[in-house]
């Protein structure tokens, strides 16, 4: 979903992007059901960098807290590179405070073993960047399919 200025609008018309305008916002009128069936509806959002600030006093908290806050598309990048972008991304985020279990989709089924392989690379050098020691707080990985039992990759 993208929430744009009148320049990218017509360009998300014209690549059957879904968007809303800013007026658009203004009608769900800081509407906490209306935004968190906004939320819901789509994976992620994108929008104009002139209207980036303007979001939250349009719609309230709702997107912030469904994890959902738009992305910043600036005025001179290809909107069909960022959705795409957009799509191929996914999001790091820890279950809870008190054990630092971290759940994220890696790969589907049809994948190749070496991209799932890349992947998997990929995700775990990424958690460790995040982590101010490193590979010293990281005691097991697993990956596990959805219906699989679990398989240890690294620790103890």
């Amino acid at each position: 979903m993208f929430i744009g200025d009148a320049k990218h609008l017509g360009e998300c018309k014209d690549q059957k992007i879904p968007s809303l305008a800013e007026d658009d916002l203004k009608k769900m009128n800081k509407n906490k059901k209306l935004v968190k069936k906004l939320a819901k509806q789509y994976g992620a959002f994108l929008a104009s960098a002139s209207l980036i600030r303007k979001i939250p006093r349009l719609l309230g908290p709702g997107l912030n807290k469904a994890g959902k806050f738009p992305a910043v598309l600036g005025a001179n990048e290809n909107i069909s590179e960022k959705v795409e972008s957009v799509k191929a991304s996914v999001k790091f985020a820890l279950k809870s405070k008190k054990s630092l279990c971290l759940g994220v989709p890696i790969a589907n089924l049809g994948m190749s073993p070496r991209d799932i392989a890349n992947n998997i690379t990929l995700a775990v050098n990424f958690v460790v960047t995040l982590l101010p020691k490193g590979w010293q707080q990281i005691k097991r990985l697993y990956i596990k399919s959805t219906m699989g039992p679990p398989q240890r990759i690294y620790g103890f």
